[in-house]
C-alpha cells in the first residue's frame, strides 16, 4: 500500500468518525442549547476539513490541478483556524465570563483577523511561508499565539472549572498544539499529523463533555419527572373537584345545556392534567392554553359575576412544558377570589419579542406576597420556575401590578 493510499484511509476515517460524531450532536437532548450549537458548528467545519483535505491530497501532485490545489490549502488553513477563536468563546461561557466582552476573547479575534490578513497576502506571495532559510513558518504565528492564549487561560481558570471540563480542554489543546508544531517545523510533513491532532483532541473533549451533559441530562429528567407529580398533587385539589361536582350537579337541573358544557370542560381540564403528567417533554402553547380555558370555564360557573377573564394570543408558535400556564391562572384565582374584594380579572397575553416568546399574566387580585404562611403556591411557582430553565432554558418572573394586583412573565428562548 502507498503512502498515498495510506493518507486517503486515514483521512476517509476520520470523515466517518467527525460526521458520525456531528449526526450525534444534532440528535441527542441536550437541554444547553448553547453548548449544542457549538459542537454542531465546530464538527461541521471538520466534516468540510475532512473533505477540503481528500481533495488536496488528490490533486496535490497533479501540475494541472495547481489551482485547485493551492484553493485546497487555501481552505485547509482557514478551516483549521476557526474553530480556536470558538473554543476561546467555549470556555470563557463555561465558566460563567460574558465572552462577548472579554478581553481574551477580543484579543484572540484580532489575532485571528491578523493572520486571515496574512494567509490572503499569502496567496500571492510565498515571503510570509518561508521567513527564515530554515523552512520556518510565520503565517501560522497568530494562531500559535491564539493556542498559547488558549493553554494559558485555561490552566489560569482551573479553579472556575469542573474537573471533567478541565480535563476535557487540557486533552483538546495539547495534542492539538504538538501536532500543529510537528507539521509546521518538521521538513517535508504531510498535514496528517494536523488532521490526526485535530481529530483526537477534540473527540476527546467531546466524549468527556457529552458523558457529563448526558449525566446532567439524566439527572434533570428524574428531577423533572419528580416535579410534574409534585405539581400534579398541588393541582388536583379535592375542594376544586368537590366545587365543581356540585356546580354540574346543580346545573342539571337549573340549565342541562350548560351542565353538559361544564361537564366537557371540567373533562378536558382531567384529560390535560393527566396527559401532562405523562409528558416528557414540552408541549404546544395552544395545548396549555386549552388546559387554561377549560379549568377558568368551569371556575367561571361557580363565580359568575366574579371572575373575568380576557384572552389576547395571537402568538401560539411555541412550545412550553407542561403545567406552566394553568398553575399560574389557579394561583391567581385562588389568591384573588374573596368576597371582600371587587370581582378578579385576570389578562392572558402572548407575543414574540427579541428575547423569545413572552406570556404576560396580569390579575386584579391583592396582589402577590413574597412570604406567606401558606407554602402551597410559593411551592408550585418554584417547581414551574424551575422546569422551565431545565426543559427549555425559560425564565418566570413575578411583580406586583400598578393598582393592586399580580403580572406573571414568562420567557421561551
Amino acid at each position: 500500500m502507498s503512502l498515498k493510499e495510506i493518507y486517503f484511509f486515514i483521512y476517509g476515517a476520520m470523515l466517518v468518525l467527525t460526521m458520525l460524531t456531528l449526526w450525534i450532536t444534532l440528535i441527542i437532548p441536550n437541554p444547553n442549547q448553547w453548548n449544542k450549537r457549538f459542537f454542531v458548528a465546530m464538527f461541521a467545519i471538520f466534516v468540510l476539513c475532512m473533505i477540503d483535505f481528500s481533495v488536496d491530497l488528490l490533486v496535490y501532485d497533479d501540475p494541472n490541478m495547481a489551482l485547485a490545489a493551492k484553493i485546497a490549502v487555501y481552505f485547509e488553513y482557514l478551516l483549521l483556524s476557526i474553530p480556536m477563536p470558538m473554543f476561546t468563546a467555549y470556555l470563557l461561557r463555561t465558566c460563567g465570563e460574558n465572552w462577548l466582552k472579554s478581553p481574551l476573547f477580543r484579543t484572540v479575534v484580532v489575532l485571528w483577523i491578523i493572520y486571515f490578513i496574512l494567509l490572503a497576502i499569502a496567496q500571492f506571495t510565498t515571503f510570509l511561508y518561508y521567513f527564515t532559510p530554515d523552512n520556518q513558518y510565520i503565517l501560522v504565528t497568530p494562531i500559535f499565539a491564539v493556542m498559547f492564549l488558549n493553554l494559558a487561560s485555561v490552566i489560569k481558570r482551573r479553579d472556575k472549572l469542573p474537573r471533567k471540563y478541565y480535563i476535557a480542554f487540557l486533552i483538546h489543546l495539547i495534542p492539538l498544539q504538538v501536532a500543529l508544531l510537528v507539521n509546521n517545523t518538521i521538513i517535508e510533513t504531510n498535514t496528517v499529523f494536523a488532521v490526526l491532532g485535530i481529530c483526537v483532541s477534540t473527540l476527546a473533549m467531546f466524549a468527556i463533555i457529552l458523558y457529563d451533559q448526558i449525566e446532567s441530562y439524566v439527572g434533570q429528567q428524574r428531577e423533572i419527572a419528580h416535579q410534574r407529580a409534585s405539581i400534579m398533587v398541588l393541582q388536583m385539589r379535592p375542594h376544586f373537584i368537590y366545587n365543581a361536582m356540585m356546580s354540574i350537579y346543580y346545573l342539571c337541573a337549573k340549565d342541562p345545556k350548560k351542565a353538559q358544557q361544564v361537564t366537557l370542560d371540567f373533562t378536558t381540564y382531567l384529560r390535560k392534567n393527566f396527559t401532562a403528567i405523562a409528558s416528557e417533554d414540552t408541549v404546544p402553547f395552544s395545548d396549555e392554553l386549552e388546559h387554561t380555558r377549560a379549568y377558568l370555564a368551569v371556575e367561571q360557573v361557580q363565580f359568575e359575576d366574579s371572575l373575568f377573564v380576557e384572552y389576547d394570543t395571537p402568538h401560539k408558535n411555541f412550545r412550553l412544558p407542561p403545567l406552566t400556564l394553568q398553575p399560574i391562572v389557579e394561583n391567581a384565582v385562588k389568591h384573588g377570589m374573596d368576597p371582600e374584594y371587587a370581582p378578579l380579572y385576570i389578562s392572558i397575553k402572548t407575543r414574540e419579542t427579541n428575547s423569545g416568546n413572552e406570556i404576560i399574566v396580569v390579575d386584579t387580585g391583592p396582589g402577590f406576597a413574597p412570604v406567606d404562611e401558606n407554602y402551597e403556591p410559593h411551592t408550585a411557582l418554584a417547581n414551574i420556575r424551575q422546569r422551565l430553565e431545565m426543559m427549555c432554558g425559560g425564565k418566570m418572573t413575578i411583580r406586583p401590578r400598578e393598582g393592586g394586583g399580580t403580572v406573571v412573565n414568562v420567557i421561551i428562548p
